[in-house]
């Protein structure tokens, strides 16, 4: 079978403006985290959003790789989010939903692209699962800092550290303007086990 005429074709394009339009709304996101001034929020957001753009750049590589030298229009049928609104801490939980669908998704279409014999795209579309996967943890966890005070809150004291100037300090809660260069409390480097988890370094 070829590529084009595959149903694997078509949910590769399904992929692509997904990823688009999740680029977009986290773009959103990070617009109204800066917005509140949540800069370090906005930067977690900022670093998912490159990777969506990443991700579009690959499932649009593969569509490229088909037997047309030029493609004028795939055309297919689908559904897409619109739920968030203009509420951060909203938001946040939506984006986790937008992901947990995503994940879902990428798992048929794995399956899908294996049963018609397109083993390379269906690991292209498990490596994006794994992706999103980690990208409804972060935004899970967001959630769930904001919503319960957390953010800037810890019960044990922790390092807090200025991402603008690079001040730390230990202790349950950070300062409300960096001692050092007068920052805002939202430039403090948040704490977050998701990435700390997938942020393993290997002792040599």
């Amino acid at each position: 079978m070829k590529l084009k005429d595959s149903q694997t074709y078509e949910n590769l394009a399904k992929a692509y403006a997904s990823e688009c339009q999740a680029r977009t709304r986290y773009e959103f996101i990070e617009y109204g985290a800066r917005y509140n001034e949540y800069k370090n929020i906005a930067d977690v957001v900022d670093e998912i959003v490159y990777q969506e753009f990443n991700h579009a750049r690959m499932l649009y590589t593969f569509i490229q790789q088909g037997e047309d030298k030029q493609i004028d229009n795939i055309s297919f049928s689908g559904g897409y989010p619109f739920r968030e609104k203009w509420e951060l801490m909203d938001n946040l939980r939506l984006a986790a939903m937008d992901e947990k669908d995503e994940s879902a998704m990428y798992t048929k279409f794995a399956e899908t692209a294996n049963k018609e014999g397109f083993p390379e795209v269906a690991e292209l579309f498990l490596q994006i699962r794994q992706v999103e996967e980690y990208h409804r943890t972060i935004f899970n966890e967001l959630y769930e800092q904001m919503k319960n005070k957390t953010l800037y809150k810890k019960e044990q004291p922790v390092t807090w550290v200025c991402a603008d100037c690079g001040y730390s300090a230990v202790g349950t809660e950070p300062w409300d303007e960096c001692p050092l260069c007068k920052a805002k409390r939202g430039s403090v480097k948040l704490i977050l086990l998701a990435k700390m988890a997938n942020h393993k370094y290997v002792e040599k």
